[in-house]
């Protein structure tokens, strides 16, 4: 259990370089398509962060809801059993 605490921090912060570098390389070679200037890793790193900051707390809400079902689901079916 520590184990993944410890590691979760680090892993969370390879993803991190690792989502903006796949962003860069992406919008890199279709830029000319869309119409927008070519930008750095800096850049992308921004737009990965804002991206991280918007949908993360959507994330932590879809699972807590798709957890509470779930669990309502599951109360039922031993109701249902003991009956």
């Amino acid at each position: 259990m520590a184990c993944r605490s410890i590691l979760a921090l680090p892993g969370a912060a390879l993803g991190f370089f690792f989502s903006a570098l796949i962003l860069k390389l992406g919008l890199g070679s279709i830029n000319e398509d869309l119409g927008i200037n070519d930008f750095g890793y800096v850049t992308s790193m921004y737009v990965t962060l804002i991206l991280w900051v918007v949908m993360a707390p959507a994330v932590t809400v879809i699972a807590r809801t798709q957890t509470t079902r779930s669990v309502i689901r599951a109360r039922r079916s031993r109701i249902i059993d003991i009956d």
